[in-house]
C-alpha cells in the first residue's frame, strides 16, 4: 500500500482533468505528476533522505498538496505543522524530529527566521510563496524548474510517511506517526463513506495542516477528482468558492459551519452545487445541525470522529440519519458507527470489553491505527495495546453498534475543532511568577463547543488580574490554547486518593445540566 501510487493512477485515468485549482493557477493530473516527482528530486537534492522529516508552516495552497506527495515521492515524511502555533512550539517539534528542511510561505517567512535560530538541525529553508524570495531561502519554483523528475522511491506498507505533532499530556506536543497504509486504508474508506465519485470537486476551506482536511487528499485522489483551494477559511471566501468553483463536498468543522450560517452572504449565494457537508473534529450541538438542516435544504451532512492516531476517521454517522423524524432518527447525539476499516470496543480500564450501554474508554483497532509517537515509547505503550489505541474518550455503544460520547479519560479540551491539553496550559501559567498552582477544565462554549478556563490559586501576597495571566500565556503557546476566562481561588484543590487533581469536581458547576460532560 503506496501513497504515491494513487497520484500515478489519477494520472492515469484522467491525465487532462484538472486535478487543483488555487486562484488563477489551474493544472491537470499529469500536470501535478510532473512537478511532484521533480519537486521531490529537488528535496533530495537538498539531502532529504529515506525517512528524513520535511516540514511545512503555510496557509493552504495547491503548493501544499504538491509537498503532500513529493515528500514521501522522495522517501521522506511529511511534517505539516500547526499554523496558529507560537514559534516555541514550531521549535520545539522541529527539534523533537529532527527535520532539516522547512517550507513556508510569505505568512510565515518572519516566524520562519525566528524559528530556525532556535532549531540548531535545520539547514535549509524553502519559501514557498509567491513574493520575493527572502534573504537565506530558497526559492519553491526555482528549485523545482532546475530539477529532474525523480523515481518512485517505493515506500510503502509501515514506512513512515508522516509525523503530526497532537498536543501532549505532559505539557509538549507529541509526534503521531503515520504509515502509508493508514493513509492507504483511510483514503480507501473515506473515498466510499463519504460519498466521493469519479470527477467530485472538494473545497478545501478546513486548514490543510489539520489531519481532518488531510484525510481528503488521498479521498479525492483515488478518484482523479478535483481540490479547490482557498488560503484560510472565512465565510466570505468559502461561500466565493462555492459559487465560482461549484465543489460538491466540503468539509467545516462545527464552529466554521456555525459562522456560515450566520453569514449575512449566505443568502446571496448560489450554493446548489453543494451535496453534502461533512463535519467533524469536535462535537456539535443539534441545535447548529437544525439550523444547518433549513438553511441548507438540499444538502446532506454527515459526521466523522477520529483523532489523528485514528488517520484519523474509526466512525461516521452517515447521512441517513441525519434526520429529526422516522425510523432513522434519534441518533444524531452520536457519533456514528465504525468505518469499514477498523473495529470499536468500549473497555474498561483493564481492556475488557463492557456490555452495551455501559460508559468506558473508547477503543480502536485496525489498519488505520498509527505506528506510535515519535521518540515516545512508553506514552506509545499506553496507548495503543495489543493493537487497540484507547482514545481518551469515554463513551457507550448501543444496541445498533452506534457510539455515543460522554466524557473524556484525558485532560483534554476541544474548542474550535482543536485539541488543547490542560497540562501544557497549566505549564505556561506556572511560569508567570505570581501563580502557586493551577488546574485548566473545558466549559461549554455556544460559539466554540468548548471554552479554555483557568482556575489559579496565586502565591501568598502575590497579585495578578485574569488578563495578566491570559497575556502572559500568549507568549507562551498559541492563542486557541490560551484560557478564555480565569478564575481565582484560595482554598486547594479538591485531589484524589493518588493526590491528582479532581478535575471532575471542578468542572461539575460549570456542565450542571447537560446531559454529557463534553460539548
Amino acid at each position: 500500500m503506496q501513497i504515491t501510487s494513487i497520484l500515478r493512477r489519477a494520472a492515469q485515468v484522467n491525465p487532462t482533468g484538472t486535478a487543483t485549482i488555487f486562484g488563477e493557477r489551474r493544472q491537470s493530473w499529469s500536470q501535478l505528476l510532473d512537478r511532484v516527482s521533480r519537486l521531490a528530486g529537488a528535496l533530495q537534492g537538498l539531502g532529504m533522505q529515506p525517512g528524513d522529516r520535511v516540514a511545512l508552516l503555510s496557509l493552504n495552497s495547491d503548493r501544499f498538496i504538491e509537498y503532500f506527495f513529493a515528500s514521501v515521492w522522495g522517501g521522506g515524511a511529511m511534517m505539516p505543522m500547526n499554523i496558529r502555533w507560537a514559534p516555541a512550539e514550531c521549535a520545539y517539534a522541529l527539534n523533537d524530529a529532527g527535520a532539516e528542511i522547512l517550507l513556508v510561505d510569505e505568512a510565515f517567512k518572519d516566524a520562519a527566521v525566528a524559528i530556525k535560530a532556535q532549531v540548531p538541525g535545520l539547514r535549509t529553508l524553502i519559501y514557498c510563496g509567491d513574493g520575493d524570495t527572502p534573504d537565506g531561502m530558497v526559492n519553491y519554483e526555482q528549485i523545482l524548474d532546475a530539477a529532474d523528475p525523480a523515481p518512485d522511491a517505493d515506500r510503502s506498507g509501515d514506512d513512515l510517511a508522516g509525523i503530526f505533532y497532537t498536543g501532549g499530556t505532559t505539557g509538549f506536543p507529541k509526534g503521531v506517526m503515520l504509515s502509508h497504509t493508514n493513509f492507504y486504508v483511510g483514503g480507501v474508506s473515506n473515498a466510499q463513506e463519504l460519498h466521493i465519485r469519479d470527477g467530485t470537486i472538494y473545497l478545501h476551506a478546513a486548514p490543510m495542516f489539520h489531519i481532518a482536511d488531510l484525510l481528503w487528499f488521498m479521498a479525492i485522489t483515488f478518484v482523479a477528482g478535483t481540490h479547490v483551494v482557498i488560503p484560510m477559511f472565512t465565510p466570505e471566501a468559502t461561500l466565493k468558492a462555492i459559487e465560482d468553483h461549484k465543489p460538491s463536498h466540503v468539509l467545516l468543522v462545527p464552529v466554521m459551519l456555525q459562522m456560515v450560517l450566520h453569514s449575512d452572504k449566505l443568502e446571496e449565494t448560489d450554493v446548489s452545487s453543494l451535496e453534502l457537508i461533512a463535519y467533524g473534529a469536535s462535537p456539535i450541538t443539534e441545535a447548529v445541525l437544525v439550523e444547518a438542516f433549513d438553511k441548507f435544504p438540499r444538502v446532506k451532512f454527515l459526521q466523522a470522529f477520529g483523532q489523528t492516531e485514528l488517520s484519523p476517521v474509526a466512525t461516521i454517522l452517515g447521512t441517513d440519519y441525519h434526520v429529526l423524524d422516522g425510523p432513522k432518527a434519534g441518533k444524531l447525539r452520536s457519533a456514528g458507527r465504525p468505518t469499514l476499516v477498523c473495529e470499536i470496543k468500549i473497555a474498561d480500564d483493564e481492556g475488557t470489553e463492557l456490555s452495551r450501554g455501559e460508559i468506558g474508554n473508547i477503543c480502536v483497532k485496525g489498519p488505520i491505527t498509527m505506528l506510535g509517537y515519535w521518540n515516545k515509547p512508553d506514552v506509545t505503550a499506553e496507548t495503543k495495546r495489543d493493537g487497540w489505541v484507547y482514545t481518551g474518550d469515554a463513551g457507550y455503544m448501543d444496541d445498533e453498534g452506534f457510539v455515543f460520547l460522554m466524557d473524556r479519560v484525558k485532560d483534554m479540551i476541544i474548542s474550535g475543532g482543536e485539541n488543547v491539553y490542560s497540562a501544557e496550559v497549566e505549564n505556561a501559567l506556572s511560569q508567570h511568577p505570581a501563580v502557586a498552582t493551577s488546574a485548566v477544565i473545558g466549559i461549554p462554549s455556544e460559539q466554540w463547543g468548548e471554552s479554555v478556563h483557568a482556575i489559579v490559586i496565586l502565591r501568598p501576597g502575590a497579585e495578578a488580574t485574569p488578563e495578566d495571566l491570559m497575556e502572559h500565556c500568549h507568549k507562551l503557546i498559541a492563542g486557541y490554547k490560551c484560557p478564555r476566562s480565569v478564575d481565582f481561588r484560595t482554598d486547594p484543590f479538591p485531589l484524589s486518593g493518588a493526590n491528582k487533581v479532581l478535575k471532575t469536581e471542578l468542572r461539575k458547576p460549570y456542565w450542571e445540566g447537560q446531559e454529557r460532560q463534553i460539548s
